[in-house]
């Protein structure tokens, strides 16, 4: 992996530990961590020996606690619109990574925050962590896809109430309008992740990466367009060794060993 100034990222048994290293601007999101976010995604993506990747904050305040107002601050309308399309743009790259990316959301999640945990596949939040659109107390809406992504994760009345009063909600309710799918101590934060990792890692990486491009685009349609979209999917199958070597195990009452790879042509 190439050296970056805002990242630390470790490689542990197929599992990449990206970890935003701004502790002391609570991991804003500026220019530099956005543009190593993009670069780290693209290696990442490409990088067969990395089977999944768990995203996290530095320190034990925040995840990330939003872009970095600073930086904002003296935009004019063209510059404001580039810098949502750039963070969008990142944010993209992270949901539409082949292979599975866990949020460990260690504190506050707030604006971009929240949109960076939102653009993973799941959610694990401490019992400390914080979550929230503050963007309207600041003559803004969430630009990093979060008008868009929390509308579909957890409906829109919610969203809407979230967005228009600025609310923060603690790890407990994020658990109950499901922006997160699970909650536990801070200093079982990066095992419980792990753990789910592991978990995903002992299935079919064929199978997961195109479940996880079912899910993402079949959402988007219709559902007659969405179930012939996921027909298409479950027929790509049945061209990997995964598909093989799986169903042949469960006849032969045994664990598959999966490779990952398709069947050469």
């Amino acid at each position: 992996m190439s050296d970056y100034t805002t990242l630390l990222i470790a490689e542990e048994a197929g599992v990449a530990i990206v970890t935003i290293n701004r502790p002391k601007a609570l991991n804003a999101l500026n220019s530099t961590v956005l543009d190593e976010l993009s670069a780290a995604f693209d290696e990442l993506a490409a990088n067969d020996a990395v089977k999944a990747v768990i995203l996290t904050g530095s320190g034990e305040k925040a995840f990330v606690a939003g872009a970095d107002i600073t930086e904002m601050k003296e935009m004019n309308v063209v510059e404001g619109k580039l810098f949502a399309e750039k963070g969008q743009n990142v944010f993209l790259k992270v949901e539409q990574c082949p292979k599975p990316v866990i949020a460990a959301v260690n504190g506050f999640a707030l604006g971009g925050g929240c949109e960076l945990a939102m653009a993973c596949d799941i959610r694990i939040a401490s019992e400390t962590a914080k979550f929230g659109q503050p963007e309207v107390g600041l003559g803004i809406v969430p630009g990093f896809g979060g008008t868009q992504r929390l509308a579909r994760l957890i409906g829109r009345g919610m969203a809407k109430l979230l967005i228009y009063t600025a609310d923060i909600i603690d790890a407990q309710e994020s658990l109950r309008v499901g922006l997160v799918q699970k909650v536990t101590a801070p200093e079982g934060l990066l095992d419980e992740a792990k753990s789910v990792t592991k978990r995903i890692l002992k299935k079919s990486s064929v199978a997961v990466s195109l479940a996880k491009d079912a899910i993402n685009r079949g959402v988007e349609m219709d559902i007659p367009n969405a179930m012939q979209y996921e027909a298409y999917i479950f027929g790509t199958c049945f061209a990997s060794e995964d598909q093989q070597e799986g169903m042949t195990a469960f006849v032969e009452k045994r664990k598959p060993s999966f490779s990952g790879r398709f069947v050469k042509k």
